[in-house]
C-alpha cells in the first residue's frame, strides 16, 4: 500500500462526476431564464419604442432616415436652451461639418409623462415625428396619419 495515497475509500467517485448537491437534491431549474417581457429592462424597451416610432415614419415618409442619428438620453442637460421653459422631450442637432444631424429622446421625460404603455408608445411617436419634422423644415400635421 502506498502510504502517500491516502486512505482508499469504497465507492467513492471523481468530484467531476457528482451530480446532485450534500441533501440529495439536483439543479432545481435552468441556469437562465427564457427572455419574458417583464424580463426586459425599461431603458431597453425605450430604446425599441424610439426605433419602432422611427420606422414608422420612414414608412409614412416612403424614404430612409440613414442620415438621422437616433439616440436616447436619460435626462436632458441641465443647461436648457434659453427659449425653453420647460423640460425638453426630445431635442434635434442639425448636422454639422462631417457629423449626421441627431434626434435625442429623453427618456425620463417622456416617461414622467405618459399614463401608460399605450400613451408611452403614442408620445414617444409624437416626440421623433416633431423632431425629424423640424430637420425637414415640414410641419409635423404631414408626417402623422
Amino acid at each position: 500500500m502506498n502510504p502517500s495515497a491516502g486512505p482508499a475509500r469504497s465507492g467513492s467517485r471523481p468530484a467531476s462526476a457528482r451530480r446532485r448537491d450534500r441533501h440529495g437534491r439536483g439543479p432545481r431549474g435552468p441556469l437562465a431564464w427564457p427572455p419574458v417581457p417583464a424580463m426586459v429592462a425599461r431603458s431597453a424597451r425605450f430604446d425599441e419604442l424610439v426605433l419602432d416610432a422611427a420606422d414608422r415614419l420612414e414608412h409614412r415618409l416612403g424614404t430612409s432616415l440613414e442620415h438621422v442619428e437616433l439616440a436616447v438620453e436619460d435626462v436632458p442637460p441641465s443647461d436648457p436652451a434659453s427659449w425653453e421653459e420647460s423640460v425638453p422631450l426630445g431635442r434635434l442637432f442639425p448636422a454639422e461639418n462631417r457629423s449626421p444631424a441627431r434626434v435625442v429622446v429623453y427618456r425620463r421625460p417622456v416617461e414622467s409623462r405618459a399614463e401608460g404603455a399605450r400613451d408611452l408608445a403614442e408620445l414617444v411617436d409624437k416626440v421623433v415625428t416633431e423632431q425629424v419634422a423640424g430637420l425637414l423644415g415640414i410641419p409635423p400635421e404631414d408626417l402623422e396619419d
